[in-house]
């Protein structure tokens, strides 16, 4: 398989600096918005962002959530409305390289001022997404779909900010993309075993991973 190009471009920083109430959920953080200048990312992700189920969202291996823009246009092509930056609830929109279809593990360098982040798991559609999307059946066509985009977790903190490079300056051999945790997604179980024979495995992965291999 071909792989696409290993860099790509930070088109919008997003995080939700105020909750957004949603009918039968409450109040909730999807609602990211764009920031201005230079984002500060910490271990557990942008430091003017917030979760508020913490259990199912945030937390060391999912501090920062990307999503590209080649899949978002898709979206909203099949929608036929525009979806703006943060309307997936993501801190990142990339373009130019993929995010769903990275290799779990990938490192990435994002802009100057050492940010790294590395490839976690897929992102999996909740009620939250469903109800924020006003749209019928979402979490099964999101997830039929299977363009969830990525979660990362953060190796060295830095700034992010609109027009950053992201660089992937290292790539493991198993070749699990991201898409591949999905129950949804076909994969090979030699990869899988390889994935989880890696050393400092992330907890989620490895949780992701060992289900995923159950399925197979």
């Amino acid at each position: 398989m071909t792989r696409a190009p290993d860099v790509g471009v930070v088109l919008a920083v997003c995080a939700a600096t105020d909750d957004v109430m949603l009918d039968k959920i409450g109040a909730s953080g999807i609602d990211k918005r764009p920031v201005v200048g230079r984002a500060t990312v910490g271990e557990l992700g942008l430091t003017s962002d917030h979760s508020v189920d913490t259990r199912h969202h945030g937390g060391i291996d999912q501090a920062v959530y990307a999503y590209s823009e080649h899949e978002a246009r898709r979206w909203a092509d099949e929608l036929g409305r525009p979806l703006p930056h943060g309307w997936f609830g993501e801190n990142l929109r990339i373009d130019g390289m993929p995010v769903t279809d990275a290799v779990v593990g990938e490192q990435w360098a994002v802009g100057d001022d050492g940010l790294l982040l590395e490839t976690t798991i897929p992102r999996t559609p909740c009620r939250t997404f469903a109800v924020w999307s006003g749209e019928a059946q979402w979490v099964k066509r999101f997830m039929d779909r299977a363009d969830v985009g990525a979660y990362l977790r953060v190796l060295r903190p830095g700034t992010v900010g609109v027009g950053d490079t992201v660089s992937v300056v290292a790539r493991p051999d198993h070749g699990v993309l991201v898409r591949q945790l999905l129950p949804t997604v076909e994969a090979d179980d030699d990869g899988l075993s390889a994935l989880l024979s890696a050393p400092d495995l992330p907890a989620k992965v490895r949780r992701e991973a060992s289900r995923r291999l159950a399925r197979v």
